[in-house]
């Protein structure tokens, strides 16, 4: 047996295993990198986070990913390279945190690496009958094994593809196996650049639980704090929305793309929802006039009325009451006062932070890949029937030191 298949097979057999998750949103703010020991595999799994970092990104390297991001039109040699060197950054930066924790390499089992996005486009989005869903997240996850020494798991999103879904949102296999309580009725809420939700019924039964991205997140918000504000990476406090009042019309024309009309579960991504998105609802709506506020508080509503109409649906087609909700919210959205009163105004539930539940918000989707990795060496039994959305697969490519 090839020794390092041979070391593979002894790190499944281990009764916890050290796992490094990665994480790097739409946003592009940096990486995540969470440690953590994990142990048990499926509804049995227990997770202990040892230590976690954003490592940012220099404006450089968002430059640089911006050059292809979301992009239907790019230089082809430069994604080529970009895959490359994602790679050996990520990389960089697991190893700096390592040292700076004093863990040794040897000491991890597994890196889990998720990638950068750069292009999600199910078929809701690029309409082509012949294409299949597709999603592309670049970071070769050879030179992160190759460069730490660790065994890397990466690209996951692919088998979700090729099973019948598509490539999003997976937080919904974490969310089950680690957040999920019998008797709780719970909403795992993540607003990233995009945002989701995972419903967690209290009969923990995985055929009722379900996953879905609502539509924006941050993305916009973000996105228009750096066309006008190019020295802010987002809307601190809501400082800028909070000065301007929502403008109606623009709010209904962002809300009128079939997006919002296409049956759960669906996945989305900054594709969709751009800068140009925005211009032309307000094109249609005449509202290109307004301030920059006004244009930062009616964006930050229209994530608010989207997700609260999102969780709405859903718990209104099920047998439970919207009121015996709790709902955990993660991501940066989470710390955004100004959506999260709007959310509270929309959604009559009762709101916590996912830190309530022993893991950070903030490293909460970093964790969840590591889960996955965990699940493919040493799990895989959990079955989440046949439901178009949740394929019952492992997910993960796994690329060796040597």
């Amino acid at each position: 047996m090839n020794k390092i298949l041979k070391n593979l097979y002894q790190i499944a057999q281990k009764p916890s295993r050290k796992i490094i998750g990665l994480m790097s949103g739409t946003s592009m703010d940096g990486l995540d990198v969470a440690l953590c020991e994990i142990s048990g595999a499926g509804e049995s799994t227990k997770v202990k986070l040892l230590n976690f970092d954003t490592v940012d990104y220099s404006e450089e390297i968002k430059t640089e990913i911006r050059k292809v991001f979301a992009k239907q039109t790019i230089d082809f040699q430069h994604l080529a390279l970009l895959n490359e060197w994602i790679g050996v950054l990520h990389a960089d930066m697991i190893l700096a945190c390592l040292k700076r924790w004093n863990i040794a390499t040897d000491e991890v089992d597994l890196i889990a690496s998720h990638g950068q996005t750069v292009m999600h486009t199910p078929k809701i989005l690029h309409q082509q009958e012949k294409f299949p869903n597709a999603t592309l997240q670049i970071g070769d996850g050879d030179h992160i094994a190759v460069k730490t020494g660790i065994i890397t798991l990466s690209d996951f999103r692919q088998k979700h593809l090729a099973a019948g879904g598509e490539g999003a949102p997976l937080a919904v296999y974490g969310d089950y196996f680690i957040f999920g309580k019998k008797g709780e009725n719970r909403i795992m809420l993540n607003m990233g650049g995009i945002a989701n939700f995972t419903y967690l019924p209290a009969s923990m039964n995985p055929e009722e639980v379900f996953v879905t991205d609502t539509g924006t997140g941050n993305t916009l918000i973000d996105a228009f704090i750096r066309h006008y504000f190019p020295e802010k990476a987002y809307d601190k406090d809501a400082e800028i929305a909070r000065q301007g009042a929502v403008n109606q019309l623009l709010l209904d024309e962002l809300k009128s793309d079939n997006f919002f009309k296409t049956a759960f579960p669906k996945t989305t991504g900054p594709e969709l929802f751009s800068i140009e998105y925005v211009k032309k609802a307000q094109a249609k709506s005449n509202t290109e006039h307004i301030s920059v506020n006004d244009l930062l508080a009616t964006l930050t509503r229209f994530s608010a009325e989207t997700i609260a109409e999102a969780v709405n649906f859903t718990i209104n087609n099920t047998s439970y009451n919207i009121k015996d909700f709790n709902v955990y919210m993660s991501g940066g959205g989470m710390h955004n006062p100004l959506l999260v009163s709007w959310l509270k105004e929309l959604l009559p539930c009762n709101f916590l932070e996912i830190n309530d539940l022993g893991i950070s918000g903030d490293a909460k989707e970093a964790v969840l890949f590591a889960i996955l990795a965990n699940e493919t060496v040493s799990g895989g039994e959990s079955d989440f029937g046949s439901r178009r959305g949740i394929p019952s697969v492992s997910m993960g490519k796994i690329s060796f030191p040597s």
